[in-house]
Formats: C-alpha cells, sequence, structure tokens
C-alpha cells in the first residue's frame, strides 16, 4: 500500500458560551496550522444545530481556508445530502475545486443529528435512501452529465453544470459509522470512505467488518473500491509523557462528555463521569483515543492498520479537550514531527545510517585515525626541517608528535 496520509476532522465540538466569530477565526488557524506541519487534508462538518458544532456550510468555513493555505485538500465532513438538492451541493463543490485550485474533496452523509433532520421537516427513516439517490445524481453532474431526474424529494430537468470541477475527478467520500449504509454507498458508486465513528468504541468494534461491506456492494454494482481511499478516525493529545497528556485533557473530556454528550445529545448509555482522568484513560484502554507520547500514537495507529485490514489516511478529531492554546498547538506539532515520519518509513534510513554507524564505530574510528598518522608520517619524512619552528611569543610548537 502507498505511503501513509494524515488528515484532521474538525466538527467541530466547541463548548457553548464562546463568542462564534472568535471560534470560527480560531478554526481557521488551526487549520493553517496543521497544514504548515505537512498534513494531507482538513475536513470541517455540517450541522445547523446542538449548540457545540457551529458550522452551518462547510464550504464557505474551507474557501476561507484555502485562501490561508497552499497544498492541504479541503473536504466536506460531511454535506448532509437529504437536507440539500443535489444540484447546488454539486455548484457548490465544483465553485471550492476552483476557488481552491483543485484542492476541494466532498464528503457526503446521511445526516446525523436527529434535531437537524426534525427542523427541516425529514423523517430520519428516508434520510440514508435520500443519501444514496443523491449521491449518485452528484456524481452523474460532476462527470458532466446531463441529468434529468424526478424524484419524490428533488427534480432536475436537463440538468448540467455549467463549471466542471477544475480536478480530472473530483475525489467523493461516503461517512460511514456502525451500519453497513456508508459503505453500501461507497460501494454502489464507487466512491472513498471516511470511518467518522471508529473511534468510538463500537465504531472500533465494527471496524473489521466495514470494508467487506463495501467490497460485496461493489462487486453487484460493477464497480471497485481501493483501500487508499479509505480514511479512519481516531482522537488523540500528544504530549511528552502519558501522564502529562492525561492531565491536559482531563477537564476538557469531562465537560465536553457531560455537557454535550449527556446534556445536550442524550447519547444512549451516556452517563455523567466525576473524573476526566478516569475517562481519559478508559478511552485509552478500549483503544478509542491517545493520550501519551508520539510512540504511543505510532503504535495505536499501526493497531488500527491491522484491525481494519489496511487503510489509506489516518484522520485526527479536532477537540478542545487541551483547551485552544500551547498544549494543543504542541500536541499536533510533536504528531507532525515524530508520529507522521514514522508511520510514513520518512525515518527509516536515518535510523538504520545511525545503527549502522553506532555498530561499526570502533572500527571506523580506527581506520581514520591510521589515516590521520599516515599522513603526519608522510609530512613529518618529506619536510624534516618543519618540525619545529619558532612561535611569535618565543615558545616552540612540535609537529608530528605521536
Amino acid at each position: 500500500m502507498a505511503r501513509m496520509r494524515f488528515g484532521v476532522f474538525l466538527a467541530p465540538h466547541h463548548p457553548v458560551g464562546e463568542h462564534p466569530t472568535l471560534q470560527l477565526q480560531r478554526d481557521l488557524e488551526l487549520a493553517a496550522h496543521v497544514a504548515r506541519l505537512g498534513s494531507d487534508e482538513f475536513w470541517v462538518g455540517e450541522h445547523p444545530s446542538g449548540g457545540w458544532e457551529t458550522i452551518g456550510s462547510p464550504e464557505l468555513f474551507l474557501a476561507a481556508a484555502g485562501e490561508r493555505t497552499q497544498r492541504i485538500r479541503l473536504g466536506t465532513g460531511v454535506v448532509s445530502l437529504p437536507y440539500h438538492h443535489p444540484f447546488t451541493v454539486a455548484a457548490r463543490i465544483v465553485q471550492l475545486d476552483h476557488l481552491t485550485r483543485g484542492r476541494a474533496m466532498l464528503g457526503v452523509g446521511p445526516g446525523a443529528l436527529p434535531s437537524d433532520a426534525m427542523m427541516l421537516g425529514i423523517d430520519p427513516a428516508t434520510q440514508r435512501d435520500r443519501m444514496d439517490e443523491a449521491t449518485g445524481v452528484i456524481q452523474r453532474l460532476l462527470r458532466g452529465e446531463t441529468v434529468t431526474h424526478k424524484s419524490d424529494w428533488f427534480e432536475l430537468n436537463e440538468a448540467r453544470l455549467q463549471i466542471l470541477p477544475l480536478q480530472d475527478e473530483l475525489p467523493m467520500v461516503s461517512a460511514s459509522s456502525v451500519s453497513p449504509a456508508g459503505m453500501k454507498v461507497a460501494g454502489k458508486y464507487g466512491i472513498g470512505v471516511i470511518s467518522v465513528a471508529s473511534n468510538s468504541v463500537e465504531g472500533l468494534a465494527a471496524l473489521p467488518t466495514q470494508w467487506g461491506f463495501g467490497e460485496t456492494y461493489a462487486q453487484e454494482n460493477g464497480q471497485v473500491i481501493d483501500r487508499r481511499n479509505w480514511r479512519v478516525m481516531t482522537q488523540w493529545h500528544i504530549a511528552p509523557t502519558r501522564e502529562q497528556a492525561i492531565a491536559e485533557v482531563a477537564d476538557g473530556i469531562k465537560q465536553w462528555h457531560n455537557q454535550y454528550n449527556v446534556d445536550v445529545l442524550g447519547r444512549p448509555n451516556a452517563n455523567y463521569v466525576e473524573d476526566g482522568a478516569v475517562m481519559a484513560r478508559a478511552m485509552m484502554a478500549n483503544g478509542s483515543a491517545i493520550f501519551g507520547p508520539p510512540e504511543d500514537a505510532v503504535a495505536q495507529i499501526r493497531k488500527l492498520q491491522e484491525i481494519s485490514g489496511g487503510f489509506g489516511t489516518v484522520i485526527g478529531f479536532a477537540h478542545d479537550w487541551a483547551g485552544r492554546g500551547e498544549a494543543m498547538f504542541r500536541s499536533y506539532d510533536l504528531f507532525a514531527r515524530y508520529v507522521m515520519p514514522k508511520l510514513q518509513g520518512l525515518t527509516a534510513g536515518v535510523e538504520e545510517s545511525a545503527r549502522w554507524v553506532g555498530a561499526a564505530k570502533g572500527e571506523l574510528m580506527q581506520g581514520a585515525g591510521q589515516a590521520i598518522l599516515k599522513a603526519i608520517r608522510e609530512h613529518n619524512a618529506s619536510h624534516p626541517q618543519q618540525q619545529k619552528k619558532e612561535a611569535t611569543d618565543g615558545s616552540v610548537v612540535a609537529f608530528g608528535k605521536e
């Protein structure tokens, strides 16, 4: 498989009460920061409700991020297709592709929060089918086809995009969690996958079987899917030691879990926690998070590769658990400096060179010393009168002493 890629997923999850303008500005700073550190991708979610996830238009946010970055690819994570007319989704992502000079990626999903669907009058039972239907239409539009399509929730009459994507093939990615629905869409249309629940116990349990679902539907629809286009999400906070990492995220995890997971979302089986450090250790133990030094992250991501059977990109879930200051940015810095190159094999050559030189140092230094002595002897033999000279201060400097 090709060299592993890395990305960041910004839902976002911000505590309620902060100025939304400042939140957006700091999120843009994060995008620019991880881009400077060499991340390959940056994904942004879409949520019109819930209070903690406050980006309503990932395309608008990514257009602003595109002006602050040069290389990193920018993806919607994800557009909830049942909330939009497929034509406008296609037109917006094409515009983003041109604004970012060919760096746009279209992530699609059915919609995650029941409150979003309720506000828009959408029956949750229809959302996955609508995602499937819209994905096929959008794919045809992005390929330049003229589309006529009548549905019970949208209609197209000889519709075609005025401008096609700048990329030869704009990447499309289906969000997958625990059910086979996301993998079904990926397989049916031959697109990529982002496993958005693999940072949870349930998602990790489903991970070993997920790719098989995609391959089944790909075969049934004459498509081919590639593990290199599979993105698997996890979450981390990197610090010099496990103890420091846990201490830095403990209060933030407690706030996030109690106020968002329990109070706002009411996730099944989510109960209040009294000690964030205890919860952090439990997340480490079940594999849903990495809190510790870079070597812990390397080991856990390799384990994810083994569990899943292999994927192309690991995506880090962006969070505020350690605050929005030095500790958070240091975590991304340590990840980029020590985790990414290790998993990409970029340090293998220098590590092997250091091992080889260290193992042979005695022989190498002996040979170098003998070469120096040989040069001195040859000089003394050919220039006997220069073995001694008077220094300017009257002292004598001797050459050729062995």
